[in-house]
């Protein structure tokens, strides 16, 4: 009940206001229609004085009339008509796009608007007295709008879409949405309702007219990419809801039908047929086959296997990722004499399925002859590598093993065995070259090295070429071959005042061989030794040294020495004997060492005896090369000048001072291996001075030779002429006397050596390459007396070789 009564108490309220703000207000519509009074009512309310009788107009856009288009009529109720007031206009475009009648209130538009520019336009007026400019009521604001007409044409938010659908799609299938605008007043009529249709592409799709959605209108059958793949579909959009007279924008759509993988590869030829030596290794390529696939991209990805066939893990198969073909290569070693040929069934299949188009015809089978080609084949061994053994001391000869191999071909050549030295620089092995068989060519010790790896190599005897290596493992074998020693040089003291069975040295020891069952030692105290010390085994590989009295002497004895048997327990036993030094200090209350003997100290932080004796020979041997090196210095041995005796007439002459000439020189006169009957009494002669002109016998002939200017020159005989070596002579003779007439030609005490041999010698050949037909024996004793400067040659050959049969 207090719910309707203060319902009601509103309503009345609300009449009464709008009873008060409508009294007294006149409006005149933009045409001028008709114009509504409203009914005083001053007899029920008071009225409430308004300034202004108007509050908004309406104009219609794209005005194309030549007058200015009327928009209104502004009232006040301070114009009585006197003409005393003036309509003032403000606000967006007053003065430009809106302008006022001062006098009378007429709103004009003074051009052609645009709703879609600008919908509506806020302005200002108020009345002003013309006479005092005094403003007569305050300014009111108003509002201009603009009608709307269909003037824009749809908009697409593209010129050209883009979409795809896969191919072999269901009828009603989704590609693409299309979006068109209107920028027309979508709240003012049916200018911007749109309605979209397609004006080609048919039949293959269709669109939504309403939401502009494209879909596909044929069947999985009439949709193949195969046979079509890119389709171009225009589609309209039409406002005032598609009805006569409305405006129309298109756009293209370009449509891809995407691949589906609806087709399987299949084979260009169902048989291949390849070739490959056997000599082949693992992967090496055989031959290619070739499947193609109509469809794309991932969809035309073949996978090859090999399903059925002779020795189907013999070759192996896989797929090009550029190329997509399937590339054969060899799986395991061939053999031509083993299997000469081989046929395989290859599958061919494509990788990603689709389960919609998976069938009995989705893969393709191909067959493969692959024959084998036979080529000589390097001898084959029966295992990749050998392990043998041996012991250590075995004896030079022992066989440690064998290897074997044969010569794999048809021909199954001879197989011939040797050891690649490269591999064996020691020389400790060998193997016979017939059996294969390895054995020792010296002793060998596991303690200097437990392994040896050596390699083998197996050569057919038809053809060396053909060779294959084995590498050979060979384990030496421990034997019991050495000794137990002291594990460590121990520095042992002993207190002067100490207590009997007191320890004082804990010993182990090592030793070199390595037993199967660990190394287990003994420590005893040699028997013929009598000791002031004990040794105590502790049973694990160690013992106590202990002392056997209560005081020790350093005056009296400041060193003893203590040996000790070290004694293994492998078979055939080994022991040695180690000599333990203990010296014997002074020591605090708490047992440390704090003085021992001078002899005793200084032999522990200085040299030991073996060092010091090695320093003083080390002296000695400089102290003898010095004074070698001294002797040797002071004594003058002039050396020849000739250093070859094999080459005597090539001589350097060699000159420390200016002047003296080759008389102050050693050298050799070519004359003498002209005439080796005068040498003997050259050599007695005094030396010649060769810095004069040489007027010797060289330069003339025998018969037209001067008689000597000296009775230093001795001509050679007479009955020598037989032995004359007429080339050299003339040879030489012309050299000299074109030197002597040469104006540019050196000082005569300078060396012109002639190297030509001549057609013959006096002394005949020396060489032994004649001797080989002749059975007879050769006798050189006449190089005797050719004098010493054949006396090396003498010596070689004038010895009877007695010391050989």
């Amino acid at each position: 009940m207090r719910t309707i009564l203060l319902g009601i108490v509103w309503l009345c309220l609300g009449l009464s206001l709008d009873a008060w703000s409508l009294s007294g207000r006149q409006i005149e519509t933009v045409g001028g229609e008709g114009t509504e009074e409203e009914v005083r009512g001053e007899n029920l309310l008071k009225r409430v004085r308004r300034g202004w009788m108007w509050n908004q107009f309406f104009l219609q856009e794209e005005y194309t009339g030549s007058d200015y288009q009327y928009i209104g009529k502004l009232q006040s109720d301070q114009d009585y008509g006197n003409g005393v007031v003036k309509y003032v206009l403000s606000g967006e475009g007053a003065g430009t796009l809106f302008v006022i009648d001062e006098n009378n209130g007429d709103l004009h538009a003074t051009r052609r608007l645009d709703r879609e520019e600008k919908a509506f336009y806020i302005l200002r007026a108020t009345v002003v007295n013309k006479k005092t400019g005094l403003k007569l009521e305050p300014e009111t604001e108003f509002t201009v709008k603009l009608h709307d007409i269909n003037d824009n044409e749809p908009k697409f938010s593209k010129e050209v879409y883009t979409g795809s659908v896969p191919e072999s799609s269901d009828i009603g299938t989704s590609v693409i949405q299309v979006t068109a605008t209107d920028a027309d007043d979508g709240m003012y009529g049916s200018s911007a309702k749109l309605v979209y249709s397609i004006s080609q592409g048919h039949p293959y799709f269709s669109v939504d007219p309403n939401t502009g959605v494209i879909r596909t209108a044929l069947g999985p059958g009439d949709m193949d990419r195969e046979q079509r793949e890119h389709y171009q579909v225009v589609i309209e959009a039409k406002d005032m809801a598609g009805q006569r007279g409305g405006l129309t924008g298109a756009t293209v759509v370009n449509i891809t039908l995407t691949d589906v993988n609806d087709n399987p590869p299949h084979f260009i030829q169902s048989i291949h047929q390849f070739r490959v030596p056997e000599s082949s290794k693992s992967g090496t390529p055989v031959g290619r086959i070739l499947a193609t696939d109509r469809d794309i991209g991932k969809n035309a990805e073949m996978s090859f296997t090999i399903v059925s066939g002779d020795d189907m893990d013999v070759f192996d198969i896989s797929t090009d990722e550029d190329t997509q073909e399937g590339v054969i290569t060899v799986g395991k070693p061939l053999d031509f004499e083993r299997k000469p040929s081989y046929t395989v069934e290859i599958q061919v299949r494509n990788t990603r399925v689709d389960p919609r188009f998976t069938s009995a015809g989705s893969k393709d089978m191909a067959t493969v002859r692959i024959g084998v080609d036979d080529v000589d084949e390097p001898p084959l061994f029966d295992k990749a590598s050998y392990v043998m053994e041996v012991k250590e001391d075995a004896a030079v000869g022992v066989a440690v093993g064998s290897v074997s191999a044969m010569d794999p071909d048809g021909a199954r050549s001879m197989v011939k065995y040797s050891i690649d030295r490269r591999t064996d620089m020691d020389r400790l092995f060998n193997v016979h070259p017939g059996t294969g068989s390895v054995f020792l060519l010296k002793g060998l010790d596991r303690e200097e090295a437990a392994w040896h790896n050596i390699s083998v190599i197996a050569t057919e005897s038809n053809n060396p070429r053909q060779s294959s290596h084995v590498p050979v493992y060979i384990r030496l074998l421990d034997i019991n071959d050495n000794a137990p020693t002291f594990a460590a040089v121990y520095e042992t003291f002993v207190c002067e005042r100490t207590s009997t069975g007191q320890r004082i040295q804990t010993v182990s020891a090592v030793d070199a061989d390595e037993p199967s069952a660990g190394h287990k030692f003994f420590f005893s105290l040699l028997q013929t030794h009598r000791s002031n010390f004990s040794v105590k085994d502790n049973g694990d590989n160690t013992a106590g040294i202990l002392t056997r009295r209560g005081s020790y002497s350093r005056l009296h004895q400041s060193v003893y020495l203590v040996p000790v048997v070290i004694t293994d327990g492998d078979y055939p036993m080994q022991s040695s004997t180690g000599t333990l030094t203990v010296r014997v200090c002074t020591c605090d209350r708490d047992g440390n060492m704090e003085l021992c003997n001078a002899e005793a100290l200084s032999s522990s932080p200085g040299l030991s005896t073996g060092a010091l004796i090695a320093i003083l020979l080390c002296a000695i041997i400089l102290l003898m090369i010095m004074v070698l090196f001294t002797a040797l210095k002071r004594q003058r041995k002039q050396e020849p000048l000739i250093i070859s005796k094999e080459d005597v007439r090539d001589n350097v002459v060699s000159y420390n001072d200016e002047g003296g000439g080759e008389e102050d020189t050693q050298a050799f006169d070519i004359g003498a291996l002209r005439h080796p009957d005068a040498v003997a009494t050259l050599e007695e002669s005094a030396k010649q001075r060769r810095d004069i002109i040489p007027t010797d016998a060289l330069l003339y002939s025998p018969h037209h030779r001067p008689a000597p200017a000296s009775s230093d020159l001795i001509p050679p005989p007479v009955g020598m002429a037989s032995r004359d070596n007429r080339d050299v002579r003339e040879f030489i003779n012309h050299k000299v006397l074109e030197n002597d007439c040469n104006p540019t030609a050196p000082p005569y005490d300078s060396l012109a050596t002639y190297a030509y041999e001549g057609a013959g010698s006096v002394a005949e050949s020396l060489s032994s390459l004649g001797s080989v037909s002749s059975e007879a024996e050769q006798d050189y004793h006449y190089l005797s007396d050719w004098g010493p400067r054949f006396r090396r040659l003498a010596d070689l050959y004038g010895t009877e070789d007695c010391d050989f049969s």
